[in-house]
């Protein structure tokens, strides 16, 4: 008799403002589920301010929830996304990764796979440095980045978001966000790809063991 182990969990943890990271993300997570012996945890950060460094909620009127150290403890792989910001991270997403300095010190992320995502409203608006902003934390965690391939056919047809370093989005001044097939393709082949290496490398989420025999 054959018996499966646990699934190996994914987090998504993203910040948005105007919605179109958060639908890059809930795109990120149907990859995610996709995959077989993967499952998705979705969460955000809170907005920062000079005032505060806590917010002024410990969760969110609606949505995910907040995120927290034991999400990134907890689960098996990261896909991690952010708005543009002069060609960085927004500073909500950088604020909870400079907290992350206990994980560091006990390598509690090295080994796991982690991919990044991000949107602009502009189509040089600065995505790859964006997505480069978010690897560099992760490489000090040790942890094992996945892009995206040109083997993906979307990656070569987009004429929006999707570049090799992660999935994107152009919003274009869009009021509201509305992701392009491209874009949606690609955001969920970048949890695809995370959730399989996840699963590859996490020993409870590996394939069927036999039962001993009595």
């Amino acid at each position: 008799m054959a018996t499966y182990a646990a699934m190996a969990e994914i987090l998504v943890l993203y910040y948005s403002r105007s919605g179109a990271t958060a639908e890059l993300a809930r795109q990120v997570c149907r990859g995610v589920e996709s995959s077989a012996g993967a499952s998705a945890r979705l969460r955000t950060v809170p907005a920062v301010s000079a005032e505060s460094e806590s917010p002024a909620k410990p969760v969110p009127p609606s949505g995910p929830p907040f995120a927290t150290l034991d999400d990134l403890i907890e689960t098996q792989g990261l896909v991690l996304g952010s708005p543009t910001r002069f060609g960085n991270m927004a500073a909500p997403l950088k604020h909870f990764l400079d907290g992350t300095g206990s994980l560091w010190l006990t390598g509690a992320l090295a080994g796991k796979p982690a991919g990044v995502f991000t949107s602009t409203q502009t189509l040089h608006g600065g995505q790859e440095t964006t997505l480069i902003s978010m690897m560099l934390p992760l490489l000090h965690h040790g942890m094992y980045l996945v892009g995206l391939p040109y083997t993906e056919r979307a990656l070569n047809e987009t004429r929006s978001g999707g570049t090799p370093y992660g999935a994107s989005h152009v919003g274009s001044g869009a009021t509201a966000p509305v992701l392009t097939e491209a874009e949606k393709s690609l955001a969920q082949a970048l949890g695809r790809r995370v959730a399989a290496l996840a699963v590859r490398l996490s020993p409870q989420a590996s394939a069927p063991s036999a039962a001993p025999r009595g």
